[in-house]
């Protein structure tokens, strides 16, 4: 017996313990090719966003001429129904808001109201210059919202009077893109916080030119004075009244 061996080689045994090192590691079990093919190893967010970008829903908001580009985008040449994109009826079956054409002060509260009763997570596709400056309608007009990301949060922006299905096609793959790589914290959250609008603060009327105040007014009613002058007679009436005095 050496008890100074035995001591000395537990000494050891606490040191590499202590310093995590394995005197011994156990080899993986061989994996079989069959194996290898039919698992996958992922995350959570991962199989959950695959399912997501593989079918969103729009809910189409066409209220101008952008609108009948993105409706050429649905037909055989394009077919934005193979990426899933398939149009529903009503915002509780979409994930995805795609605005095309202008948005009228007026027409604000509803686009609100439907953007709201989208389940999150949802995203939302600005398509032409009027949805995201005001485009024609952004110097003189007192009823337009010069853009839509004063509303409504807006994920992709198509830029374009009005933009091409190609533009379209394109801006689906980028959201692709950005859903596969959201996380589950991510998604609960919009990225932008700025948004002063919402369906109980109304924006601040503006009246229209045409009130129809002269319509109302009872003077309208009452005969000219004189009627020869508030009435122009043409030439042809002008002969005749002459030739009825003759």
């Amino acid at each position: 017996m050496n008890p100074g061996g035995s001591l000395m080689s537990n000494l050891v045994n606490v040191s590499d313990s202590q310093s995590g090192a394995i005197t011994a590691p156990v080899s993986a079990p061989p994996v079989s090719q069959e194996l290898s093919e039919n698992v996958i190893l992922t995350t959570l967010d991962d199989l959950y966003n695959w399912s997501r970008l593989s079918a969103l829903y729009p809910l189409m908001f066409g209220t101008a001429c952008c609108f009948m580009e993105f409706m050429a985008g649905y037909g055989p040449r394009f077919d934005l129904e193979r990426f899933g994109a398939i149009p529903r009826a009503t915002p509780r079956q979409a994930d995805l808001m795609i605005t095309a054409g202008t948005i009228t002060m007026k027409y604000a509260p509803a686009l609100v109201r439907l953007y709201e009763q989208i389940p999150e997570p949802k995203y939302v596709i600005a398509m032409g210059a009027c949805t995201i400056t005001g485009g024609l309608f952004s110097a003189d007009s007192p009823t337009a919202v010069r853009s839509v990301d004063k509303l409504i949060p807006v994920d992709v922006y198509i830029p374009g009077c009005p933009p091409r299905p190609e533009a379209v096609i394109d801006a689906l793959i980028k959201l692709r893109k950005k859903v596969a790589g959201e996380t589950w914290r991510e998604q609960r959250t919009t990225g932008q916080t700025h948004r002063y609008y919402t369906v109980s603060h109304f924006m601040k009327p503006v009246s229209p030119p045409l009130s129809g105040e002269y319509l109302r007014q009872r003077t309208r009613l009452n005969p000219p004075t004189e009627p020869e002058l508030a009435v122009s007679l043409s030439s042809i009436e002008q002969e005749q009244a002459v030739g009825d005095e003759d």
